[in-house]
């Protein structure tokens, strides 16, 4: 009897599709770090409703295909890129920057301003939530290459800043010839010119040598999980068309080959703990949150068309993108956000250490609305749950401080 499967020996690879169903090349596949994944094979099932002589059910058929399951891992920056671009339906872009400026730090924290001599920050396109740093020119060392995330925009030449790892930076100035940089790339829910990827994703089971081929996924629900504890996780609902079981199917590669061959490397960055990082709401650094989750719901679907086992297309709906956040009952700014329907933004900075420039991810949700205050009761601290639903973003756009969008993201390693 030969061993069962292992999941130490089972390798998660994708490749994103040319054709929608149609397996791409072998080359250029890219392993997934996963904690798990149960994307499978599913079939609906008809079963007989004929009363019969012989009180019996005498037929039960198979019916439509659709490729369902979950990929679960723990949130690293680079590693999900391709599935958040899937979900917000916008590859990611490199970020701004402003060269050969004249800077002027001032503050005493947490906040602190960056003001340039000339030109604009608005014509150049920095945006609340972006993660910039400062570099070139005979800056102090507290304050070059250090991840500094953008928490207001006074006016063309005025940012409000953050430092995502706490540490001070020093007031100087003005220091000429530096650099000012969003770092890593960003996506969001864009106004126009949407994408609609799809992916091929195998189960390659090494042990048993024996290859699983999904086709025609996508990413219909991401999950993010943010604890006060514990690693950052994020979870993929994934819906596809179809499971290639047969050569044919698989290009003329037999499923006890491994299909993508040589695939790239599995990404080696940090993994993000909540403790390492910044969450403000309504314009204030949240000191007590106890936890925070973001659900980006993309609403792929799709329906079974007469004379074929498999769902033609997978459509995409409405981004709808929502979460909750808790935290200590230790004041009523937040209590009367809900009680007088008042919209908030709420960005949310994570990296993978302390250093001043470790890798990050940072998500942007400029205007929410929450649905809820509940406290609870009992010893110990009493804590809040904030449920929320963000919103377009309607006042944002080009040459203003925010982005027109429900849900911005970027990634260090994008």
């Amino acid at each position: 009897m030969p061993n069962p499967a292992a999941g130490v020996f089972k390798q998660l690879a994708f490749k994103a599709e040319a054709t929608y169903g149609a397996a791409p090349g072998q080359a250029s596949g890219q392993l997934l770090r996963r904690v798990q994944s149960t994307v499978d094979l599913q079939k609906e099932a008809y079963q007989s409703a004929e009363i019969r002589p012989d009180q019996q059910i005498a037929d039960f058929r198979h019916g439509v295909r659709r490729v369902q399951g979950q990929i679960s891992g723990e949130l690293s920056p680079g590693t999900y890129k391709a599935f958040i671009e899937n979900a917000l339906r916008r590859d990611f872009t490199t970020g701004v920057s402003a060269a050969t400026v004249s800077v002027t730090i001032a503050g005493s924290g947490p906040t602190y301003t960056v003001t340039r001599g000339a030109g604009s920050y608005l014509t150049d396109g920095f945006k609340v939530g972006d993660v910039i740093r400062l570099s070139v020119g005979s800056l102090n060392a507290a304050n070059i290459n250090k991840n500094l995330l953008i928490t207001a925009i006074g006016s063309a030449t005025v940012i409000t800043v953050q430092p995502l790892n706490g540490v001070a930076l020093v007031a100087e100035g003005p220091i000429a010839g530096c650099t000012v940089a969003v770092q890593g790339k960003k996506t969001f829910v864009p106004a126009s010119g949407h994408t609609d990827k799809s992916f091929a994703l195998e189960h390659w089971y090494a042990d048993l040598v024996q290859s699983e081929l999904f086709l025609g996924c996508k990413v219909s629900r991401i999950s993010l999980g943010l604890p006060p504890t514990g690693m950052a996780t994020i979870a993929l609902d994934v819906v596809g068309q179809d499971l290639a079981e047969t050569s044919a199917k698989r290009g003329g590669i037999a499923p006890s080959a491994q299909y993508f061959t040589s695939p790239t490397v599995a990404t080696t960055t940090g993994v993000l703990a909540a403790v390492n990082g910044i969450v403000r709401a309504g314009g204030a650094a949240v000191a007590t949150l106890t936890g925070l989750t973001i659900d980006i719901a993309s609403n792929y679907s799709g329906d079974p068309v007469v004379g074929a086992n498999t769902v033609p297309f997978q459509y995409p709906g409405r981004v709808l993108v929502s979460g909750q956040f808790t935290a200590y009952f230790d004041s009523v700014t937040l209590r009367d956000a809900f009680v007088n329907e008042t919209e908030i933004d709420l960005l949310a900075a994570f990296t993978a250490d302390n250093s001043a420039a470790a890798a990050f991810l940072a998500f942007t949700l400029h205007r929410i609305k929450l649905g809820g205050a509940s406290k609870s009761d009992g010893e110990g601290g009493l804590v809040q749950t904030f449920p929320f639903t963000a919103l377009l973003n309607t006042a944002g756009g080009t040459g203003i401080a925010t982005e027109a969008t429900t849900c911005a993201v970027i990634d260090s390693a994008a």
